[in-house]
């Protein structure tokens, strides 16, 4: 299992090379950028310090979806809750979540958004999860920095072995009972934009390994049922 790092647009240097220093220092080697040139800004490497190669190893991207094409699980981040999901989940949780899944994810990304206005509504419709640090008052709010700091060292305490996925192993079996719901949803009537459509893949997408396989094992029987 991999866990990348990905700011969408941030426009601080200062915050990349803050997000470089902390995703080295607890130990994690990937960073994926969208849509800027913060990082190449000289103030970027002053505060990455020691973790230049974070920055100097970034992946770029034109946008969230391209960057995150080959993620199994998407874990997006907010300051504030909104419409577009029902269930928020509170930075302590996600590694209960992340071992629950155990083999059956293979990448998983932790995106986080513009300085000002974060995620757009958009771009958390990509996400699987929705995650916030509680906080005891709501003004002065984290900075990005900050933000990725308290997820790096929370996501340390996994203990993952952060090896390179191997490119010819199987698809991950959440992604695969990802894209058979997805088919059977539509196959029997969900549009994609509906109420309960969404939810039905929110709540999938917390599912804990061995409920995955036993979805994929009805969801084998339904295919065959619909294809005889």
């Amino acid at each position: 299992m991999q866990i990348h790092f990905i700011l969408v647009e941030p426009a601080v240097p200062e915050n990349v090379g803050a997000a470089a220093r902390a995703i080295k220092t607890m130990g994690f080697s990937s960073l994926r950028l969208v849509n800027t040139e913060a990082h190449l800004d000289e103030k970027a490497s002053w505060l990455a310090h020691a973790s230049n190669e974070i920055l100097e190893n970034a992946q770029e991207f034109n946008s969230l979806k391209e960057a995150t094409r080959d993620i199994d699980w998407i874990i997006g981040t907010s300051a504030k809750k909104r419409r577009v999901n029902e269930d928020y989940y509170p930075s302590n949780k996600i590694n209960d979540l992340i071992k629950a899944k155990a083999s059956s994810v293979k990448n998983i990304a932790i995106v986080f958004g513009r300085e000002e206005s974060g995620l757009t509504n958009e771009e958390l419709k990509l996400c699987d999860i929705i995650t916030s640090v509680p906080m005891k008052t709501t003004y002065p709010s984290l900075n990005l920095g900050q933000s990725v700091m308290i997820y790096a060292y929370t996501l340390s305490m996994l203990e993952i072995n952060e090896k390179m996925p191997d490119q010819k192993a199987d698809q991950a079996e959440l992604n695969i009972l990802k894209l058979k719901t997805e088919n059977i949803l539509s196959d029997i009537g969900f549009k994609k934009d509906s109420a309960i459509y969404n939810r039905i893949m929110e709540r999938l997408m917390i599912l804990g390994e061995t409920d995955i396989h036993l979805l994929l094992s009805i969801e084998h029987k339904i295919n065959d049922s619909l294809n005889h």
